[in-house]
């Protein structure tokens, strides 16, 4: 029985609680509407499977070793550079490496913890709701900003909303300790999230390339040491 079980399991991804409300709601307009006119039942019903599709939360295999930055996203990464942190990080004015990854509206919206460590710090800023591909986005978008302090530094994670979300969320509070590639947030259709690195830092992605949330590595601590490389199903 438990073979049984566990093959239904593996055979859908599971939804993410977030996505419950926003799924009923598509399914109770597929029903009324359909009801009026037949059409508009197909349609609705298309779009009620693509809200399911926007909030999967599938497991990812996440590498295991203190010096790897973990994409925090799924995404194309849309930017790669020195930039200064948004103030509420209290990271200091001085440019630090970061690395953008956009969110369309067909990726998965899970977002995961690039390092394990202490969350010391969750900012959240009103502002605008700018296509998050531009890089104006990071200043005046709406945004979720957490510090996260490890072994190697203060990372900077920034959830920012984009053109058509309205909605970050952040289950994490501070003062909790997590490991990387734990569900930290969501943030609710198409978006982008910046990774802030300290120095001591060697960038491991390309611009353009899809990073999967919770496994692809962003950046790699140079130590001078290489370690096994272990990995972690979540």
């Amino acid at each position: 029985m438990s073979t049984i079980a566990d093959s239904i399991r593996n055979s859908f991804v599971p939804i993410h609680k977030e996505g419950y409300l926003f799924i009923a709601i598509a399914a109770f307009l597929a029903l009324v509407l359909g009801w009026l006119w037949s059409p508009l039942f197909w349609i609705f019903g298309i779009l009620t499977a693509w809200v399911a599709y926007f909030f999967r939360d599938p497991s990812r295999v996440t590498p295991i070793d203190e010096r790897f930055v973990i994409s925090p996203a799924d995404g194309r990464v849309s930017a790669i550079g020195q930039f200064v942190p948004p103030p509420e990080l209290e990271l200091g004015t001085q440019a630090l490496d970061r690395v953008s990854i956009f969110m369309n509206v067909f990726n998965c919206h899970v977002n995961r913890l690039p390092m394990s460590g202490q969350i010391t710090r969750i900012a959240y800023t009103p502002g605008k709701f700018l296509n998050a591909e531009l890089d104006k986005a990071s200043e005046h978008n709406e945004r979720n900003s957490l510090v996260v302090n490890t072994r190697y530094g203060k990372v900077g994670v920034v959830q920012i909303a984009g053109l058509i979300a309205r909605r970050i969320v952040c289950w994490s509070k501070e003062g909790q300790d997590m490991t990387a590639g734990e569900r930290f947030g969501l943030i609710r259709f198409g978006s982008r999230l910046d990774v802030y690195l300290p120095r001591g830092t060697s960038t491991r992605v390309a611009l353009g390339q899809t990073a999967v949330a919770g496994e692809t590595v962003l950046a790699v601590f140079e130590d001078g040491g290489a370690r096994e490389l272990k990995s972690r199903v979540d």
